[in-house]
């Protein structure tokens, strides 16, 4: 297996010199029903809109080929170290299942499995039993809110998830969640629970983040100053952190679950980051869905032929529409109010993934990498951003996201069309209209059309489908940075100004610039 650049491979000429196809002029039914990736029995991955020909798709394949995204993706999977900086191997998959059965891996990396298996088991017995009142607060009273405390990958896909999942089933607990260090955020939340029948979840794989700190803290301030009778702090709180952290062994929490460091926290929402506060407000079995969905669609990513594998397809895409074509951003618009947070869950994953100008022996980039990921639920963002993606001097790839069948199933017929019915109508004109666009006298009311987009569809939201679609676009970053060679899982851009914020803290000692902002702001 090698490791290196993207523009040392054969094949990154041969797709930069490929005619690109006429989405405009040549949009047949045809092309429609031909380009199509059923993704794990689950989701379905539409890309005839995209400007990709025969000899582009060819070049994509022989690029991916080159650059060994398939085989990286098995060493990722057996073990490998694939995060260099940091030395350490990526193992999130893990979490929803072990995708190379029968493969010979390393011992240790067998008991990580072993070992996030017993951690979902500690989950779906731990959430049963709160579920059910057998573990109650410290007043005796049984649980019907809980609070995740975390920033970053700790709240992000979380939070995502649970947004869209909270249509599928009456749940007995609600969840609620608290990131930002902006003391508004965990007032606002702890003025909408009764306490007594809260529980916390602290979440932070190294026990010192900042911002969850410093908000764990603030909430057992306002928990004190309620001033209950009875009422004990730590059998209100939990931790999801790492089994070396400081919170690990802390006698201020009820109970802990681990993480860790194999699992990044743009990658850990299906981990127990995300177990935890799913299987408590939904219950295991919805958790073990999103676990089955995502697990599927790992298994898919392995297939080779990018014509049957659609996350390598979109990644491979992606490359095309960023390095040849020189889009350098992406809008992702869900047509699902329930996925309403899970552009910015993927902004994250796609940006502090990718978001890298050195590869993996820390040389310079002579290309560009990942693209700015931006998006709002449609039709919102229709009557919002649109104006731009249709008629704006630049051009955005768009990637939608739809579904056949409504959540919840309550729908009404006005003017001869059901409410899913305006909705899928919407999505199905943009895309039409982006590519089409439409010519006219005035200037104004012209579209230029020849905008690629891509759609990623099912016959509904559900907890499977919910998982398949977190694992696609997790593999889809994975596979662009193994053609761009870059370490998709370390994150030191975020570092700096941690380390500037701390001095201003600390007082800013004799660095003037921040002295001077800080004078600003007292």
């Amino acid at each position: 297996m090698e490791f290196k650049d993207m523009d040392q491979a054969s094949s990154y000429e041969d797709l930069k010199a490929a005619k690109p196809f006429n989405i405009k002029e040549g949009l047949s039914r045809q092309r429609i029903n031909e380009l199509l990736i059923s993704e794990a029995g689950l989701l379905s991955y539409s890309y005839a809109c995209e400007p990709v020909s025969k000899s582009v798709l060819s070049a994509l394949q022989a690029l991916s080929d080159q650059q060994q995204v398939i085989e990286k993706y098995k060493a990722l999977l057996s073990g490998k170290i694939m995060n260099p900086g940091e030395k350490r191997c990526v193992l999130h998959h893990l979490a929803r299942g072990a995708v190379l059965e029968g493969t010979s891996v390393q011992k240790d990396d067998e008991e990580k499995g072993a070992f996030y298996k017993a951690q979902l088991e500690k989950i779906q017995s731990f959430s049963n039993d709160v579920r059910k009142g057998l573990i109650k607060g410290s007043t005796g009273k049984s649980f019907d809110t809980v609070v995740q405390i975390g920033i970053g990958g700790s709240d992000l896909g979380p939070r995502a998830l649970y947004i869209a999942l909270d249509n599928l089933k009456p749940h007995a607990i609600k969840a609620h969640f608290i990131s930002n260090v902006d003391p508004d955020d965990a007032a606002k939340t702890l003025s909408q629970v009764n306490i007594e029948t809260t529980m916390f979840i602290l979440v932070s794989k190294s026990g010192t983040t900042l911002e969850t700190l410093t908000n764990r803290d603030l909430v057992l301030s306002l928990m004190q100053a309620r001033n209950i009778e009875g009422f004990i702090p730590s059998r209100h709180m939990i931790a999801v952190t790492s089994k070396t952290s400081p919170l690990a062994t802390s006698s201020d929490v009820l109970d802990a679950f681990f993480i860790d460091d194999y699992i990044g926290g743009r990658y850990s929402a299906t981990s127990a980051v995300g177990a935890v506060v799913l299987s408590l407000a939904f219950g295991y079995d919805v958790l073990a869905q999103v676990l089955e969905g995502a697990h599927a669609a790992d298994i898919a990513a392995l297939e080779p032929d990018i014509t049957k594998n659609a996350a390598l397809m979109d990644a491979m895409i992606g490359i095309y529409l960023r390095n040849v074509l020189g889009y350098p951003s992406t809008a992702v618009l869900p047509y699902s109010q329930a996925l309403s947070r899970f552009p910015a869950h993927l902004q994250q994953l796609d940006m502090e993934s990718n978001g890298k100008r050195v590869n993996r022996d820390g040389k310079p980039l002579r290309y560009q990498s990942g693209p700015v990921v931006f998006g709002e639920p449609g039709t919102n963002g229709q009557h919002s951003f649109y104006q731009l993606l249709h008629q704006g001097t630049d051009v955005i790839p768009l990637q939608f996201i739809g579904f056949k069948s409504s959540q919840m199933g309550l729908d009404a017929t006005v003017d001869g069309s059901s409410s899913q019915e305006k909705l899928l109508a919407n999505l199905i004109a943009q895309m039409v209209a982006f590519s089409r666009g439409k010519d006219d006298d005035n200037p104004s009311k012209v579209f230029e059309g020849g905008r690629p987009s891509s759609l990623i569809f099912a016959d509904k939201l559900d907890a499977r489908t919910l998982g398949a679609l977190l694992a696609h676009f997790e593999n889809k970053v994975m596979f662009q940075g193994f053609v761009w060679n870059i370490n998709s899982f370390d994150q030191e851009g975020v570092q700096l100004g941690k380390i500037l914020a701390t001095k201003v803290l600390n007082g800013c000692e004799e660095d003037q610039q921040l002295l001077a902002f800080s004078a600003l702001l007292k």
